[in-house]
């Protein structure tokens, strides 16, 4: 396309980060060149995933900016000047972070050559190059499409690499081999690309992948890293299986994901999942879940859309180890609880939080319960009452999981499933779920006991200690089995007692 579509097309990105761009590139066009230090005006450009994600039509919330023909220090002293949240990150002013308004972020950096020196991502020597052409600079990148730069002020595109022609086809291909097999990270990196841009990986740069996991490279990568890039694949992709099946095809799950691994052999009744086993269940329930995160009604917050990824990802981890068939059905009884075990286990491989990894446990110990409690309500095993108990008791032992992450996993779980109308049907139970939420304000009932010790200690005459406690927990008991509803039943109760 013609400078001034992309130059339009640049124009009509989130205002905040096109007018900090825009102000920068003006304001390094400005400046005297310094033929002291490079033999190039000055100039500034995007490059990588801004540019990417622009071409593809997507609104991103960060950029990275390349300037051209500026010294580290004159840099960086201009991006103070021009805007008030600047952290320096990197050896030698390599990048120069500014955060805007809005959640906005703007990396500014120069043009640089990484030689590599040792392991890890630390384990690079960084050094500006003010002589260094695009296609020099750009041959550090990883996939062509993240080597395309894009002048902000006239819309000239640098592609020297064929990265516009490789999005076109939706195509990942490495810039260069050599630099390339310098970080490990590039391997999660293409897996949870081709997730989020649904695009394939190209069979040289697929080989290339392969043999990085098999020489063990990915072994150098911190949780940190790693941590990074699944949220991407997660949170940012459409369809995040393909990530999985990629990550299955590169090796990567046979050798660093065992609890993943086991669910390939695990089978499934195919009455009730017809789609075959586990492994094919849980990456079309991280689809469907990964659908229901954006839906805005359900107003899930980054924390809350990552907490249902990950519970839909280990929600039957358990099935692996409880399987088996009986009376010529395969069951896998018991698989809520056994789960707790691989999910920890998985989990601990990364940096989530042991806040987050408590609530995954927790959905995964519990996530049948909005089917079985909904199948004992209208099959007349359980009054509107005794249902609504069900639920206190289940929200109790959800204790910091909102309902609503819980309700989007038991319904991607529901959906993920290989029935003709499994994702067209209505999801009753988690409606009458809503609407018991509600009409019993069984969430303050849950948090909220009966009779509180206080109030115990002050009509009974009792000293505060462990006497109080048994009797809490003896009320409790009693409101779980259903011997009372209310405050006046719990001091009956006490009383009797």
């Amino acid at each position: 396309m013609k400078p001034s579509v992309w130059k339009h097309q640049f124009e009509n990105q989130d205002p905040i980060l096109v007018t900090a761009i825009t102000q920068l590139a003006e304001a390094v066009l400005a400046l005297e060149p310094d033929h002291a230090y490079a033999p190039t005006t000055p100039q500034a450009v995007i490059v990588g995933g801004y540019v990417r994600d622009l071409m593809l039509g997507t609104r991103p919330k960060d950029a990275d900016v390349e300037v051209y023909g500026v010294a580290p220090e004159r840099l960086k002293e201009l991006v103070e000047t021009l805007f008030e949240r600047v952290d320096v990150v990197g050896q030698s002013f390599g990048i120069l972070k500014v955060l805007l308004e809005g959640g906005f972020e703007l990396d500014v950096g120069i043009p640089r050559k990484e030689t590599k020196v040792g392991t890890g991502h630390k384990g690079f020597l960084i050094e500006s190059d003010p002589s260094m052409s695009f296609r020099e600079a750009a041959r550090r990148r990883d996939f062509t499409i993240n080597a395309i730069a894009l002048d902000p002020l006239s819309g000239v595109v640098h592609d020297p690499y064929d990265g516009i022609s490789d999005l076109e086809s939706d195509k990942l291909r490495v810039v260069d081999e050599a630099t390339f097999q310098e970080d490990p990270l590039r391997v999660f990196r293409g897996f949870q690309l081709a997730a989020r841009l649904d695009a394939t990986i190209e069979p040289k740069t697929m080989q290339l992948l392969k043999q990085m996991v098999e020489r063990g490279q990915l072994d150098e990568l911190s949780k940190e890293r790693v941590t990074a890039e699944w949220k991407k694949m997660l949170l940012k992709a459409r369809k995040p299986s393909k990530g999985l099946e990629l990550m299955l095809e590169l090796g990567i799950v046979d050798k660093y994901y065992p609890e993943l691994k086991a669910l390939i052999a695990t089978p499934q009744e195919p009455e009730w999942h017809p789609e075959g086993n586990v492994w094919i269940h849980t990456g079309m329930v991280i689809d469907q879940a990964a659908q229901l995160i954006r839906q805005p009604e359900r107003a899930l917050t980054h924390e809350d859309a990552l907490i249902v990824m990950l519970g839909s990802l280990c929600h039957d981890l358990g099935k692996a180890l409880t399987t088996k068939v009986e009376d010529g059905r395969i069951r896998s009884k018991g698989h809520e609880e056994a789960g707790e075990a691989p999910a920890r286990s998985f989990l601990g491989k990364f940096i989530f939080g042991h806040d987050l990894t408590d609530k995954v446990v927790k959905i995964t110990k519990d996530h049948l319960k909005t089917t079985k409690y909904w199948k004992l309500f209208t099959h007349g095993e359980l009054d509107e009452k005794q249902y609504a108990n069900s639920l206190r008791r289940l929200l109790r032992r959800l204790k910091g999981v909102p309902v609503e992450v819980f309700l989007t996993v038991t319904e991607a779980d529901k959906r993920g499933r290989g029935f003709e109308t499994a994702t067209t049907d209505p999801y009753t139970e988690g409606e009458v779920f809503r609407a018991a939420l509600i009409k019993f304000d069984l969430e303050h009932q849950a948090c909220t006991p009966l009779l509180s010790g206080g109030e115990l200690v002050k009509q009974l005459g009792l000293e505060p200690g462990p006497r109080i406690g048994e009797l809490m927990k003896a009320i409790e008991q009693a409101w779980d089995e259903g011997q009372i509803q209310t405050k006046d039943d719990a001091w009956a109760w006490v009383n009797k007692m």
